[in-house]
């Protein structure tokens, strides 16, 4: 008898988090769409161009190599032309020193020395270097030190570099923005996830010369057909590439707590028992094909191996797999 008002207690108790955590989810909804639709999205006329660039994953869930270590995050190294951007540090989240992203950096001999800019595109602990960076604001490279000079680092939320890894100095930056010539922020677009709450994610816009824009994404919780929207709102010329994260956890996920597919869970702005589906997955491919890219790569960390493979057969010889330590040149 005691253990079945223990369960009803456990059971009531879940019950009152799960309508508070749904109240939150439908206000923050209504409050990420106000904040959309008041932002004021002007052409970036004079953005430039690079002629070169290549995207070098350090961190995801597979890797291209066995000496690489895996896991569910995200850092990339961009080279566009001369300049070397690390977007995002990855999750760390054993803690180690070094961590997974800085033992394959010196695996591919790639100094933190020689970074030009970092760009953190949200300010969720798989893009941060774990769970005390989020709750801290900060982020870090590792658990351990990590010499960077004063660079820039662009975020969309206030953060600051951990101990770790003291000098770069924040610039937040929420609207569309030229960083170099060629090199750009989309802007944040607001969307209210549940669990996480008010989720304001960046991506980067590259222009190569004579191909197009390279859009590369964290999580894409902005949507991709958002994304896509804001992408041709800014700028004149076509979308060659989509490379990064879009969070389909679906029909499996990379983070789990028994058979909870957390990632689905967190994901998405609907409540638990509409998140995200098999549609979402088709809707996405569809709003992709319409721009036609050259080029589309989709990040393993936060999609399952069903929807990399959707994805596979949707683009054929346009897709690219997303693996740690294989470069993906434009």
């Amino acid at each position: 008898m005691i253990a079945l008002y223990v369960f009803l207690g456990l059971l009531a108790f879940l019950s009152l988090i799960i309508i508070k955590k749904t109240v939150e989810l439908k206000n923050g909804r209504q409050a990420a769409a106000a904040d959309r639709a008041k932002m004021k999205i002007e052409r970036l006329t004079s953005f430039g161009i690079v002629k070169n660039l290549s995207i070098l994953p350090l961190i995801d869930y597979y890797a291209e190599r066995p000496d690489l270590k895996t896991e569910p995050g995200v850092s990339y190294l961009l080279k566009a032309d001369d300049t070397l951007i690390l977007m995002d540090v990855g999750f760390n989240a054993k803690k180690e020193h070094p961590s997974p992203l800085l033992h394959n950096m010196q695996a591919m001999n790639v100094s933190p020395k020689d970074l030009d800019m970092i760009f953190i595109s949200h300010a969720h602990l798989d893009h941060l270097g774990g769970m005390k960076n989020q709750k801290e604001k900060t982020f870090s490279l590792s658990q351990g030190p990590v010499a960077l000079s004063g660079i820039p680092v662009y975020a969309p939320v206030p953060l600051s570099a951990s101990s770790w890894n003291p000098g770069p100095k924040t610039h937040v930056i929420t609207e569309p923005k030229v960083l170099k010539p060629g090199i750009a922020s989309i802007g944040v677009i607001p969307r209210f996830l549940f669990l996480m709450g008010q989720t304001l994610e960046n991506a980067l816009a590259v222009n190569v010369e004579g191909k197009g824009i390279v859009l590369i994404i964290g999580c894409g919780h902005q949507t991709i057909e958002r994304v896509i929207e804001r992408t041709l709102a800014l700028f004149d010329t076509p979308i060659y590439a989509i490379i990064g994260g879009l969070h389909f956890p679906v029909g499996g996920g990379r983070i789990m707590i028994g058979p909870v597919n957390i990632q689905r869970l967190v994901g998405s702005d609907n409540p638990p028992w509409k998140s995200i589906r098999e549609t979402d997955v088709q809707s996405a491919i569809a709003a992709i094909k319409k721009v036609k890219p050259k080029i589309v790569a989709l990040s393993p960390h936060d999609s399952s191996d069903w929807s990399l493979d959707q994805f596979r057969k949707a683009f054929g010889d346009a897709y690219v797999d997303i693996r740690v330590g294989k470069e993906i040149v434009i």
